[in-house]
């Protein structure tokens, strides 16, 4: 099975894991006003789940064993199951299988047995074979009427039927009978787990009575909350008060133990003021720009595909346009970067073709699964929080895509580095990310593998201003936080250019060193 997931790291302190599993009829769309509230203080992954969701394909094998072992597997360990509908119910069926994977439980709007049996409340199976039947039939009426009935009991159920359908499903089609075979196989009454579970009951809910709430807790021992009012799509109706209560509950899990990012990042206002200053004399000083990025334009020759649609992330002044859409005529070429001077220029050489985007690499203003290469070279060095990036990489990338990207690693310039040390204790240079925690990052993104290597670039110079007066060229001077403030003194500069005379060489030329990593990063 091939399953789609999509993770959003934390935009602040990530405290915890979550997992989102929606239920039937709808797909991840359903927890588009969660997210903003539950994203500053937590890693999100957004699980696709075929069968159940219009449009979501997931290969030959949809049975619920290989589904659950797919989803396992594409998941932070210890994260906390948060389940609509039948998403519920297959997270308590996670949690049931493998229980050392889960933190925890969430469940909204959901039934351990969605059918009616005995003295269990659910629906009617005489109800539920004709509702399956009408889907086989004529799918996209069926939807319509399971829409409808979704939103039954709502203070507003015209307007939240707006709400649902403005989230743009793909049209329903025969395939979600699979997720019904499911919901209709599903009995957790049993379940027996030591974790800790919440169940969300929405008190006007057409689909799962309210009363099953109380003999869910006689059952199962579980923490069940009702919200009155509410009806079967309380994500969407009612989400302040569904993340007041899910942070209620979070409150008492123990917090993630992950080392934060051990480099301070340059602020992004100024990687972009100072790429954009520095667009016009930009190519008349990218010697080594133009050297990496040739090599990395290598790196396309050993991947297997035939892109539709290429993106040049952090195209500058779109020197590369015209390489790329040589090796991939048929392609449509979107050129990014997060400077405005830069895009202007390149769109002005652009000469009518590809087209031009001024975003941040680490929000990415394009749909999911709509890229198949991204081309980036000396571009990711500016981003320091690279789960964010890799995240971005991982959603945007369609399945079989590929990101060839290069960036600087920490050694890059060490010869400036060192000399300034033995003049003052400010950071004169800009900082780079370890490999590892580039790893470690492309590690946390589910659905992506990364191949790193290192190669390393001698640029050599007569003076050492003459490096200096390259970098303020390329926009790539010291923007570092801890630079000193106001204009270096004589006596520091003279200090620093001594300094670094141990490292002519014989021929009467001063090295700079570039450490830079080619990575290729593959989506599944």
């Amino acid at each position: 099975m091939t399953l789609q997931c999509e993770y959003l790291p934390a935009t602040e302190q990530a405290q915890h894991d979550l997992v989102l599993l929606h239920g039937w009829g709808s797909g991840v769309e359903i927890w588009r006003p969660l997210l903003t509230l539950l994203r500053p203080g937590a890693n999100l992954t957004l699980v696709h789940l075929p069968g159940c969701a219009p449009g979501v394909e997931g290969g030959d094998d949809l049975s619920l064993p290989t589904l659950l072992t797919d989803i396992l597997a594409c998941v932070p360990r210890q994260a906390v199951f948060i389940g609509w509908s039948l998403g519920g119910q297959i997270a308590l069926a996670l949690a049931q299988r493998c229980p050392e994977h889960v933190a925890g439980v969430i469940t909204l709007c959901s039934n351990l047995k969605f059918i009616a049996a005995d003295d269990w409340p659910g629906m009617d199976p005489d109800l539920f074979h004709q509702f399956r039947q009408s889907v086989s039939a004529d799918p996209v009426a069926a939807m319509k009427r399971f829409d409808r009935l979704q939103a039954r009991g709502a203070p507003r159920p015209r307007a939240l039927l707006r709400q649902l359908r403005a989230l743009g499903r793909a049209p329903a089609t025969s395939d979600l009978v699979i997720g019904l075979d499911w919901l209709a196989k599903l009995d957790l009454r049993q379940t027996d787990v030591s974790l800790p579970r919440l169940y969300l009951l929405a008190g006007q809910d057409a689909l799962v009575p309210a009363s099953v709430g109380a003999v869910t807790a006689r059952s199962v021992g579980l923490e069940v909350e009702r919200v009155d009012g509410a009806s079967h799509l309380m994500p969407l109706e009612s989400p302040e008060l569904v993340h007041r209560l899910i942070r209620r509950f979070l409150s008492r899990l123990p917090l993630l133990e992950r080392p934060g990012a051990c480099v301070e990042g340059v602020a992004k206002s100024a990687v972009a003021a100072s790429f954009s200053r520095a667009a016009r004399g930009y190519d008349s000083a990218a010697h080594l720009q133009r050297e990496v990025g040739e090599q990395l334009l290598t790196y396309l020759d050993q991947q297997p595909l035939t892109p539709a649609t290429i993106l040049d992330l952090g195209c500058g002044t779109g020197y590369f346009r015209a390489p790329l859409e040589q090796r991939f005529p048929t392609a449509r070429y979107l050129g990014l970067d997060i400077a405005q001077g830069m895009v202007v220029l390149a769109r002005d050489r652009g000469e009518g073709t590809g087209e031009w985007l001024q975003a941040d690499a680490e929000a990415l203003p394009l749909a999911a699964a709509s890229v198949d290469l991204v081309f980036s070279s000396l571009a990711v060095q500016w981003c320091y929080r690279p789960e964010h990036l890799f995240s971005e990489l991982a959603r945007v990338l369609a399945p079989g895509g590929r990101c060839v990207f290069t960036t600087l690693a920490p050694a890059t310039l060490h010869e400036l580095r060192d000399a300034w040390a033995a003049v003052d204790g400010y950071q004169h240079v800009n900082a780079f990310i370890e490999l590892a925690e580039l790893e470690l990052a492309a590690s946390t993104s589910p659905g992506v593998t990364m191949r790193l290597e290192r190669r390393t670039y001698e640029l050599t110079y007569t003076r050492v201003r003459d490096l200096l007066r390259e970098l303020k060229a390329l926009g790539a001077h010291n923007m570092n936080p801890h630079r000193p403030v106001g204009l270096t003194s004589r006596r520091a500069l003279q200090g620093m250019l001594r300094a670094y005379e141990q490292w002519r060489k014989p021929d009467g030329s001063l090295p700079a060193t570039y450490d830079v990593v080619f990575a290729v990063l593959e989506k599944s």
